[in-house]
């Protein structure tokens, strides 16, 4: 995948980051990911994905305070760049303009 493209599992794994605004880190984003779509999610697959979308400058990260609840270990917070947002905007734009051109009577077999 290009620098230019998400994949799917990228523009999930956004998109929940901006639900959290502010409180996106590894145990959150994966139970958001969880409860909102039923669908199991490993924090070693969500790791590298936050580090690929970090590189690619659509999410920056900084370290939260340590707290006795974690032993004293700090959580990594993520927030979407303006240029993630721009290229989630796209993505929806693309998405958009495909289910647009679908002919109404495919969409009708497909909510059977």
């Amino acid at each position: 995948m290009g620098k230019n493209h998400l994949g799917e599992f990228e523009e999930i794994v956004m998109l929940t980051v901006a639900i959290l605004h502010g409180e996106a880190y590894g145990v959150a984003i994966i139970e958001e990911m969880e409860t909102r779509l039923n669908r199991s999610v490993s924090i070693g697959s969500l790791q590298v994905v936050l580090k690929r979308l970090e590189e690619k400058g659509y999410l920056t990260s900084e370290l939260g305070q340590a707290t006795k609840v974690r032993g004293g270990k700090r959580k990594r917070f993520f927030t979407v760049t303006n240029l993630g947002k721009e290229m989630l905007q796209t993505s929806k734009e693309q998405r958009n303009s495909l289910w647009n051109a679908v002919p109404e009577f495919s969409l009708k077999a497909i909510s059977l």
